[in-house]
Order: C-alpha cells, then sequence, then structure tokens
C-alpha cells in the first residue's frame, strides 16, 4: 500500500509544475518550427538539424542532472537536508568543468563535424549558419538543468514554471524581433532563431540564481558556507551520475541517427520530420513530466523506506499521466491537417506530415507507460543498469532505423514507427527489471 503522503492530488501538485514547465520549453520549439518553416523547408530542416546536433551535446548536462535528481531526492526523503546543499555545491564545480568542456567542443569542431553528418549542402549552410550563434547557449543551459534538477529533487516545482514561462516569453520576443526583423532589429532568419534561444537560456539561469539566493533557506541545506572540497563525494555523485549521461547521450544520440538517416532520403522528408517532431514533442509533455515525478518519487519513497509500495506507486502515476495524455493525443489524431497547416503553408509538405502524425499518436500511447517505468528503474538508484537495458533497446532501433532508410527505403511515416517498436522494447525490459525485485535495498 501506499503511504498516506502519496495521493493523487500530492502526485499532480509535483508533476503539475514540471509538465506546465515543459509545456513553455515545448512551446519554444513550437515557435521556432512555426517561424521557420514559414522561411522555407530548407530553413526548417536545418535549423531541425542543427538543434538536434546542440542537444546532443546538451545532454551530457541532462545526464549528469538526473544523477544530481536522484541524490537530492533520496537524501531529501532521509531528512538529511545539509547533505543536499554538499551535493548542489559539488555538482555546481562539475558542471562549470562539464559545460566549459562542451562549449569548447561545439565551437572548435562543429563545423568539421556538421559537414560529416548533413549531405544536403542547403541545409549545410543554414545549420552552421545557425549553430555559429546557437552554442553559446550550451554554458547557461547545463547550469539548468542542474537548478532544475535541485528543485525537483526537492519536489519544490513551482519555480521551473516561473523560469520557463520567462524563457518562453523572451524566445518567443527575440524570434519575432529577429528571425523577421521586428522593432527595429535586424532581419537574420535562422541565425535570429539561435540568438533568441541563447537569450532565453540566459535568462532563465539570471531567474534561477536570484531565486535561489534570496527565496530558499540557504543554512537549511547547506548552500552556505560553501566549505571544502571532498572528493569521495564527487567520487560518489559520479558514480551515480555516469551512467546516466551515458544513457542519456546515448539514447538521443540514436534519436539525432535517426533524423541524420531521415536526411539522407530527401529534403522534403526532413521538412516534414520537423513537423512531426514538434508535435510529438508536445504530446509527450505529460509523459516527461509524470516520468520526472516518477524517478523523483521512486528515490523519495525507498529513502523514507518504503520500497514495497514502488508498484502501487508508479500504477498510480501512470494512470494520472494517461488522463492528461490522451486529450492531447486525440485532437493530434482527429485533426492532423489542422496540426500541420500551423507550421507551414505549403499545402504539399502539410499533407506529406498527415500519415507520420498519427504514427506518432499511437507511439505516445505506449510511451507513457514506457518511460514512466524506466525513469523508475533510474530512480531506484540502479543507473547503470537503466543506461545498459536502454542501449541494447538502441540498437534494435537503430537497425530498424538503417534497414527502412537505408537497405529498404520507405516511406517517412514508416520509419516513424521505429518509435512504436522502441517504446514497446522500453516498456518491456524495464517492467520486466522492476517486477524482479532486485533493487531493492540499493544505496545512494
Amino acid at each position: 500500500m501506499l503511504p498516506a503522503n502519496y495521493t493523487t492530488r500530492s502526485i499532480i501538485a509535483l508533476a503539475v509544475p514540471i509538465l506546465v514547465g515543459n509545456l513553455a520549453q515545448t512551446l519554444i520549439t513550437f515557435v521556432d518550427t512555426a517561424f521557420l518553416g514559414h522561411l522555407g523547408m530548407v530553413e526548417l530542416g536545418a535549423a531541425m538539424m542543427a538543434g538536434l546536433y546542440y542537444y546532443v551535446f546538451s545532454t551530457l548536462a541532462w545526464g549528469f542532472a538526473t544523477g544530481i535528481q536522484i541524490i537530492v531526492a533520496r537524501r531529501f526523503g532521509e531528512n538529511n537536508l545539509t547533505e543536499v546543499g554538499a551535493v548542489f555545491k559539488h555538482g555546481l564545480l562539475v558542471v562549470l568543468a562539464l559545460s566549459l568542456l562542451l562549449f569548447c567542443l561545439l565551437h572548435f569542431c562543429t563545423d568539421v563535424l556538421l559537414k560529416g553528418i548533413i549531405s544536403s549542402p542547403d541545409i549545410l549552410q543554414y545549420s552552421e549558419e545557425f549553430m555559429k550563434y546557437r552554442h553559446y547557449g550550451i554554458i547557461f543551459v547545463c547550469f539548468n538543468f542542474l537548478f532544475r534538477a535541485f528543485y525537483v529533487g526537492l519536489s519544490d516545482t513551482r519555480i521551473i514554471i516561473y523560469t520557463t514561462f520567462l524563457m518562453a516569453v523572451v524566445n518567443i520576443f527575440f524570434d519575432y524581433a529577429l528571425i523577421f526583423g521586428n522593432f527595429g532589429m535586424p532581419e537574420m532568419g535562422v541565425s535570429g532563431a539561435a540568438i533568441a534561444s541563447v537569450l532565453a537560456e540566459a535568462s532563465a539561469l539570471i531567474f534561477f540564481v536570484f531565486y535561489t539566493l534570496f527565496r530558499i533557506p540557504l543554512h537549511k541545506y547547506g548552500l552556505l558556507p560553501m566549505g571544502r572540497f571532498h572528493w569521495p563525494l564527487v567520487s560518489s555523485i559520479v558514480k551515480i551520475s555516469l551512467p546516466t549521461m551515458g544513457q542519456r547521450l546515448v539514447s538521443f544520440g540514436a534519436w539525432f541517427v535517426f533524423f541524420v538517416m531521415i536526411e539522407r532520403t530527401g529534403e522534403l522528408a526532413v521538412a516534414v520530420s520537423g513537423i512531426v517532431r514538434s508535435a510529438y514533442m508536445v504530446i509527450l509533455v505529460p509523459v516527461f513530466a509524470f516520468s520526472a515525478t516518477a524517478n523523483t518519487l521512486t528515490s523519495r519513497i525507498i529513502g523514507e523506506g518504503h520500497s514495497d509500495a514502488v508498484p502501487h506507486l508508479l500504477r498510480r502515476i501512470l494512470k494520472i499521466c494517461l488522463a492528461f495524455l490522451v486529450v492531447l493525443v486525440a485532437v493530434c489524431a482527429i485533426f492532423p491537417d489542422t496540426i500541420a497547416a500551423i507550421y507551414t503553408d505549403d499545402a504539399m509538405l502539410a499533407a506529406a506530415s498527415v500519415p507520420s502524425l498519427w504514427v506518432v499518436c499511437g507511439a505516445a500511447l505506449l510511451m507513457s507507460g514506457a518511460c514512466i517505468l524506466f525513469e523508475a528503474v533510474s530512480g531506484t538508484g540502479k543507473t547503470l543498469m537503466a543506461f545498459l537495458l536502454e542501449s541494447a533497446i538502441l540498437v534494435v532501433y537503430i537497425g530498424y532505423i538503417l534497414l527502412v532508410t537505408k537497405f529498404f527505403p520507405m516511406p517517412v511515416e514508416v520509419i516513424w514507427c521505429a518509435e512504436v517498436l522502441y517504446a514497446l522494447l522500453l516498456g518491456t525490459v524495464s517492467y520486466a527489471y522492476l517486477r524482479r525485485g532486485k533493487w531493492q535495498g540499493k544505496e545512494v
């Protein structure tokens, strides 16, 4: 049985701020895609490819932050509040080093890497133009991931609404101003979209810092004084975080391969996938929010000594998630033409997007269970096992993609069926692992 404090209301109270935050973040991508789609298919495809390339690098910071989130939630469940601050402070130092490393890689290696990845000269040109400015945001986004993990681990998720709403407002304003040259600003096209994203990420970090300094009881959580640097603590953080970093990198890297292979089938397929990806991310907003909730609450409930209640917790989270998800899936499935038309004035492109939109509607329903179960595996502290499970699944995933793009070329909607395959496999192996029960008693 679930402890009395894990009610439907309390789960929703934790998840909804994450959901709203994710929605605002997704809105940024939605607006970027819609604005760039009206510039042309090539610009839309280039921004999508360059954006995915950028996020491959940022997933390392996301993975590290996920490890921090697991540890913070466990210490919070144990009521060891001063250790929460120690974990966060050491995380800041690691993220500083990581962000500088990623910035150098993006700054010095991007042109060479993009030339080896993108086959279309036009898409390559606009992708390089986009990344010329976009890579400056990597330092901000790394720290944003860390702050977000800290607050989710504490189950204090309201700030995520504030920061992502701020990001959305800043990004949309500068998108409109810099892409099209409004409000007296220069018309910069895809470069304007990149600058808008960087400014949005910087504004979020500034808000995180000031909110933490003035609204959080710093001494209660051991955030002050800075104290001495403890290598054993760093080692324990890295032990949990390194597998999540690898898992996020491999997972998103496989998705990047998915789009690289689509790019090689033609510019129309790339443009279709840009539209489908944006719509898919909107549909998955509840899935990602409740998955993050499952991760945090699994770690916390184990810290409270209630490992046996984890299956009951996950069932409750899944039911709530589906209640949110079915509304979005129904809208997309019933009105795919209308949704596609939001992104483009090209009737042929809009019509070509409809079959793939139907595919991702089915994939999203399967993803709800798969992602919640998988994040629960990580939440138990078995991050290495989560990494190994997903790595094995992604071998099959990439094999399918190669089969339907290179060896037996298929329509783009058949390529998108890879998401259905991924969700089925991820849900099955995660459920099987949790049923075995060998994760109980894992110390973090």
